[in-house]
């Protein structure tokens, strides 16, 4: 149980479980953007080009097989329906943010390669001369003495 939980902590100490969680959050806020921009503002533009039609509105009323419908306060049937019209909503809403995030991360994904060609270009320190071998260095001991004489 123990490596358990030293595993875990592994990962949740790890930037990568925390980069996760705040990308879940942001996320989660970037849905509702694009929900309200697909709701409030591409699909009203979409109704005008279908003859003004509410895609909120667009449903099958289905039948009811067993039983009577249950009713609303005012009482009122309630009728059982597929909204066909939120679905298109949704599965454009998902397009959009599909696409951010795909420019997103190519970008990112670039500025990444950005990163790694400028360090591969800078200039590396250069090499240190090499040491002199033990005949030149015999030689300068020589040349040293000889100087000193």
């Amino acid at each position: 149980m123990k490596k358990l939980w030293n595993e875990f902590s592994a990962f949740a100490i790890k930037g990568n479980a925390m980069a996760l969680a705040v990308g879940t959050i942001i996320g989660a806020a970037f849905s509702t953007i694009t929900k309200s921009l697909t709701d409030d503002i591409i699909m009203p533009i979409v109704s005008i080009f279908l003859g003004g039609i509410d895609f909120s509105e667009l449903k099958i009323v289905l039948p009811r097989l067993f039983g009577e419908a249950p009713v609303d306060e005012a009482g009122n049937a309630i009728a059982n329906t597929l909204n066909w019209g939120n679905f298109i909503s949704a599965v454009i809403n998902f397009f959009i943010l599909a696409i951010v995030v795909f420019a997103i991360v190519k970008g990112l994904n670039k500025l990444t390669e950005l990163g790694k060609k400028k360090e591969a270009e800078a200039p590396a320190e250069p090499p240190a001369p090499p040491a002199p071998s033990a005949e030149e260095v015999l030689l300068t001991e020589i040349r040293d003495l000889l100087k000193d004489k």
